[in-house]
């Protein structure tokens, strides 16, 4: 049939005679041999369809030509493929040029504000589910603590002066609040405290040695056993990282008992010493007054005591005595030979080379000297002029232990500032000249332990571990 049509397509090229047959030999695709043959029409001159084509072939190649410029017409539209925002006849529009590029640079600037708003939720949720975890522990504690309450007429040492702080620090502090007041541990488990350290202990020992002391309670006695630690406040600020924080056992007036102080040693210029009427103003961070210290401090060494603030003058090898009634400094005096800023401090550092401390028997400072080769060497203060009354060397190194405090004219060291189960673990006795091991259990609850001074009027030891501020009953045994 393809070689009849083509048969007919060359009579009508040749002249359209109808008369005319034509013979056509070929092989197909097989290979055969065929025969067809044309003959021209007696009664068209002409095919109509010849000169324009199949109409079927017309029909789909109009459709297809007006598909295309739709498609033109819709991708000049919308910035497709060619020049965007062109116009038919090839010119650009400034104008949606200078659109199309503010909104690409708004969709851009929305695809990372998307981005960031992501990533501050999976920031929010990883913090709720932090949170969440803190509670729950926080809960777990209290219940703990509760569980392990004594019976009524036994209550622990100075439960008087905790209980108000403890109640303000759950209102005030929100964030501080899961860690409540000290309850001592059953009489039962003291008990097996006391036999470790192997000190006896009777039973009227046990109700009494736990008391503030006062008139019937007045005694001193070897360290046998430390409480849990509690917390009274927090720093709000990385200043207050590692910091000092007192009150005084013998007040004069104006002042009394209740008041409190603090200083944030972060920093090279520690002036500020904040004063606090009572320990529900620690809590809530608000104090009642701002002392300017005429002279910088250096380390969390200070101590308050007569109405008096000890520290170390920056860069010296001297103590002073800072007047709280005048607000200046009334004496002065350098430590022969003492080490000073960095040359024989506690393990965690902090220029803690000069240690002042306060016991039953007076004012303490704790150092050591290029003669003693780093161990601890002890020199009693006059309070009011800081002469040196006395000096004990001993055989503990400074820089092997985290911090140290006096009891009873002897001093005290614990082993390590941030293991959570640390021990006091030295003792040295003033009196006899001779030191000891001991095994005390001791809490390192934030496991960055700076500051840890013995109260005698509190019977307690005050301590600044990692941003808190708080304290730890202990209990003393008698000759």
């Amino acid at each position: 049939m393809l070689g009849l049509w083509l048969l007919l397509w060359g009579s009508v090229a040749l002249g359209g005679r109808a008369d005319t047959a034509f013979l056509h030999r070929a092989h197909d695709s097989s290979g055969h041999c065929t025969y067809s043959f044309t003959v021209a029409s007696p009664v068209e001159a002409a095919c109509p369809e010849a000169a324009d084509g199949v109409p079927e072939l017309r029909a789909e190649l109009a459709a297809l030509a007006a598909r295309l410029s739709r498609l033109e017409g819709r991708e000049r539209g919308m910035g497709g493929s060619g020049p965007r925002g062109a116009e038919p006849g090839g010119a650009r529009d400034p104008q949606q040029v200078a659109l199309t590029a503010r909104l690409e640079a708004a969709y851009g600037e929305l695809l990372r504000a998307k981005s960031r708003l992501e990533e501050e939720k999976g920031r929010l949720e990883r913090e709720k589910e932090e949170l969440g975890r803190r509670l729950e522990s926080s809960a777990q504690e209290i219940t703990r603590l509760r569980a392990a309450r004594c019976p009524p007429g036994r209550e622990g040492p100075g439960r008087d002066t905790l209980r108000a702080p403890a109640k303000a620090l759950a209102h005030a502090v929100p964030h501080v609040a899961a860690a409540p007041r000290w309850e001592p541990q059953p009489l039962a488990y003291q008990e097996l405290q006391s036999e470790r350290t192997e000190v006896p202990a009777s039973r009227l020992l046990e109700e009494t040695a736990l008391g503030r002391p006062g008139k019937e309670d007045s005694g001193c006695g070897q360290l046998v056993w430390v409480g849990e630690p509690v917390v009274f406040g927090r720093a709000d600020s990385i200043a207050g990282k590692y910091g000092v924080w007192m009150k005084d056992p013998e007040p004069v007036p104006p002042f009394t008992r209740d008041n409190t102080w603090r200083v944030d040693t972060v920093g090279t210029e520690v002036r500020q010493l904040f004063q606090y009427e009572e320990a529900e103003q620690l809590a809530r961070g608000y104090p009642a007054k701002v002392h300017i210290l005429p002279r910088p401090l250096e380390s969390t060494g200070a101590v308050i005591y007569r109405g008096g603030l000890f520290f170390q003058p920056r860069h010296s090898r001297s103590v002073a005595r800072y007047d709280l009634r005048g607000e200046t400094i009334t004496a002065e005096r350098e430590i022969p030979g003492a080490g000073y800023h960095g040359q024989y401090p506690y393990s965690w550092g902090g220029y803690t080379d000069i240690d002042l401390a306060v016991d039953e028997t007076g004012l303490w400072v704790i150092y050591s000297t290029e003669k003693a080769r780093g161990a601890i060497v002890l020199s009693k203060l006059d309070p009011e002029t800081l002469e040196i009354r006395r000096t004990w060397d001993t055989n503990i190194r400074k820089r092997g232990v985290a911090n140290s405090f006096l009891i009873c004219g002897t001093l005290y060291t614990v082993s390590s500032y941030s293991a959570p189960n640390a021990t006091i673990n030295f003792a040295y006795d003033t009196a006899t000249g001779t030191s000891r091991t001991l095994s005390i259990p001791f809490e390192n609850r934030f496991r960055y332990l700076s500051m840890l001074d013995y109260n005698p009027a509190e019977r307690q030891l005050f301590a600044w571990d990692s941003f808190n501020m708080v304290t730890y009953p202990v209990r003393l045994s008698r000759a």
